[in-house]
C-alpha cells in the first residue's frame, strides 16, 4: 500500500498557491516512515501530488509531483537532464557551478554543484538522503563525472535527525580542484571547503562589479578573493579583508597565480578595521560588503540588522564622491525591502547622497522559484555615493 499524508485545508491552498512545503501544524494524519514518497490527500480525500516525507523536520512534507503524476525515479530523471540542459543553455564562463538548485529545478532539498569533472552533492531531507544512491547513478549516466563527493555536513541535516557526513559515493575526487571564473582561476577543497568548496552564487555579482571597479578598491569579508579578483584588472590597487587567516593565505595565493601584484589581502575584523580607516581617513572609489549570514533565525534578525547597517554606513563614510558600493546581504530572514531600507538608513546615518545603480539576485544557475521567497536568498545593491 501507497504510504499517505492527509493535510488540511490550509495544506492544500499552501500547495495551489505554488509552494512546495507543507509543514507539520498543517499535516492532519500520516500513514508512513520517515524518507517515505507519499501520496498527499486533501482533506476531502482529492489527490493533491506526491511529496517527501519528513518524521522529524517541521517541513513535513515537500512536493515533488502535482494531481497523479507519479514521482518515480523516471521524474526525477527527466527534471535532472532539464536542470543539466538549462545550465548548458546559459553559456556559463566558468568551470565551477550549480548543476542543481533544490525546489528552484523542482528537485526538492537536492543540490548538485560541478568542479570541472567532478560533482559535489548535497542530499538536504530524509527523502532525499533515501534516495542519494539512485541520483548518484542517475549523474553518472547523465554527466560522467570523474567523481561524486556528498557533502552531506549543512546542519540543516540534523533537522531531519540526519548525521552530517562527508563521503565519497563515485569515482574519485581529489582534495583539492583548479577551476576557473572567466580570466580567474583558484584553487577550491571540496572536502572542507565553505559550502560545497566555494560561494558560487556570487559569480555573476563579481562581473557586475568589476564593470564599476576603478582606483582604490576594498573588498570586505572576501573569503577566496572572489569581488577582488574580478575587480583588479580595473584598479589602482585593492585591498582584501577577512577574518580567516586561511583566507587571507589563499587571496594571496590566487592573486600571485593570476599575476594581479595590485592585491594586498589582510586579515582583520571587518567591523574593526572599517572604524580603523574611517579614523585614518582613508578613502576608497569601490567598495565590496560580502558578509556571511548575519541573521540565521528570526531570532537574530535585529542583531543582524543593526550588523548590516554598522558596516554600510561605515562604507558610505569611506567612499569618495563618485564611487561605487557593492553591498550584499545572503541572509534570507532579512528581506529585500528590509536589506534596502537597512542600506538607505545607513546612507542618510553618514549623509551621504546616493543612487541606486543596479538591483541584483544570485548567479542565474542559483534560479528563484516564483511564489517561493525562500529560493530568493541573495540581495546584491549596487550604488554610486553623490554627495557625502
Amino acid at each position: 500500500m501507497e504510504p499517505t499524508a492527509v493535510v488540511t485545508h490550509r495544506g492544500a491552498e499552501r500547495v495551489r498557491s505554488g509552494h512546495p512545503w507543507i509543514y507539520r501544524t498543517d499535516v492532519a494524519d500520516v500513514q508512513a516512515r520517515g524518507g517515505d514518497t507519499v501520496a498527499v490527500i486533501g482533506p476531502r480525500g482529492r489527490a493533491i501530488g506526491r511529496a517527501l516525507f519528513s518524521d522529524r523536520s517541521e517541513i513535513t512534507l515537500r512536493m515533488v509531483t502535482r494531481g497523479d503524476e507519479p514521482a518515480d525515479l523516471g521524474l526525477w530523471r527527466r527534471r535532472l537532464e532539464r536542470a543539466i540542459a538549462y545550465r548548458a543553455a546559459l553559456g556559463i564562463d566558468a568551470t565551477a557551478y550549480r548543476l542543481v538548485h533544490g525546489e528552484a529545478d523542482l528537485l526538492p532539498s537536492f543540490v548538485v554543484d560541478r568542479y570541472g569533472d567532478c560533482l559535489v552533492v548535497q542530499a538536504l531531507s530524509q527523502g532525499v538522503d533515501r534516495l542519494l544512491p539512485d541520483l548518484v547513478r542517475l549523474l553518472v549516466e547523465l554527466v560522467a563525472p570523474a567523481g561524486i563527493l556528498a557533502r552531506n555536513d549543512p546542519r540543516v541535516r540534523q533537522l531531519e535527525g540526519l548525521e552530517q557526513t562527508v563521503e565519497l559515493v563515485a569515482g574519485a575526487v581529489p582534495e583539492s580542484i583548479d577551476v576557473r571564473e572567466g580570466a580567474v582561476t583558484i584553487t577550491v577543497d571540496p572536502w572542507k571547503g565553505q559550502k560545497t568548496g566555494t560561494f558560487l552564487d556570487q559569480r555573476e555579482n563579481h562581473a557586475a562589479a568589476a564593470r564599476y571597479a576603478r582606483g582604490r578598491v576594498l573588498d570586505c569579508f572576501t573569503y577566496q578573493g572572489g569581488f577582488a579578483l574580478a575587480m583588479a584588472p580595473r584598479a589602482a590597487e585593492v585591498l582584501a579583508l577577512d577574518v580567516s587567516e586561511e583566507a587571507v593565505a589563499g587571496v594571496r595565493r590566487h592573486a600571485t597565480r593570476n599575476g594581479l601584484a595590485c592585491i594586498e589581502a589582510r586579515a582583520a575584523n571587518v567591523f574593526d578595521e572599517l572604524r580603523e580607516l574611517e579614523r585614518a581617513g582613508a578613502v576608497f572609489d569601490t567598495i565590496v560588503l560580502d558578509p556571511p549570514a548575519f541573521a540565521k533565525n528570526k531570532a537574530s534578525v535585529p542583531k543582524a540588522v543593526a550588523g548590516y547597517k554598522e558596516i554600510n554606513l561605515r562604507a558610505f563614510k569611506l567612499l569618495a564622491p563618485g564611487g561605487h558600493l557593492v553591498t550584499c546581504s545572503c541572509s534570507y530572514n532579512v528581506d529585500e525591502a528590509a536589506f534596502g531600507r537597512i542600506v538607505a538608513d545607513a546612507a542618510l546615518d553618514a549623509h551621504a547622497t546616493v543612487t541606486l545603480v543596479e538591483r541584483r539576485l544570485q548567479s542565474r544557475d542559483h534560479p528563484v522559484l516564483v511564489g517561493v521567497p525562500e529560493t530568493a536568498y541573495l540581495k546584491c545593491l549596487i550604488l554610486r555615493k553623490l554627495e557625502g
